[in-house]
């Protein structure tokens, strides 16, 4: 597991993912002025593992932008009429990420607005595929022990209701973190005020869009 972060780190440093420094995004952020509105091309959407503080970074995001907040969990629940343990336990994970797929899918032809995601949505390659295709993508990456430490005071996570959370938490993050790296834009979900990820988020779309010569 320290191998693989280690490598990750090299990579960061020496390739670079897509948009992954914290620092540049922090500065764009500060030197962004109250009368710069940022006017969204197409949707936001938040990926990332659980824990990563997509929803609520994402409604903030949201409320910056003067666009809606949707949460994808939210809209399963709200669809299949039970909470996601419900779906876990009575249909299973594969039945589950179906009728997420469905949600997305549907989700993303919703006008401009930010979405959080799921945690093992954007492991889907259909659901990553509708994604990228669609929407500007946003990866909350966090370190594992930063993870941990937020996971571990809820109950409520499917994925993780087994003889060694935290075990399976970093399989995941082996797992899916390759994956994450697809997305357009990374930011570090960092300990620390909200809104200094919030900055940093909006900072980081208003570049990207910047640099693609995307217009709304």
């Amino acid at each position: 597991m320290q191998r693989y972060f280690l490598t990750m780190s090299i990579l960061r440093q020496f390739i670079g993912l897509r948009y992954p420094i914290q620092s540049i995004y922090q500065r764009r952020a500060e030197a962004m002025t109250s009368h710069e509105k940022l006017i969204l091309p197409k949707s936001l959407v938040l990926v990332g593992m659980m824990g990563a503080g997509k929803t609520s970074i994402g409604r903030r995001v949201a409320a910056r932008l003067g666009v809606p907040f949707v949460d994808a969990d939210d809209e399963i629940e709200a669809a299949a009429g039970c909470s996601i343990e419900d779906i876990f336990e009575t249909y299973g994970e594969a039945e589950f990420r179906d009728g997420e797929r469905r949600v997305i899918e549907r989700l993303l032809d919703r006008p401009v607005h930010v979405l959080a995601t799921g945690g093992g949505a954007f492991a889907d390659a259909e659901t990553r595929k509708a994604i990228l295709g669609r929407c500007i993508s946003i990866w909350l990456r966090a370190e594992p022990d930063v993870l941990w430490r937020r996971v571990n005071r809820r109950s409520d996570r499917p994925m993780l209701m087994t003889e060694d959370p935290k075990g399976t938490l970093e399989k995941l993050i082996e797992k899916r973190y390759p994956l994450y790296a697809e997305a357009d834009i990374t930011v570090e979900s960092i300990d620390g005020p909200p809104e200094d990820v919030v900055n940093s988020v909006i900072a980081a779309v208003k570049t990207y869009i910047c640099n693609k010569g995307i217009s709304a």
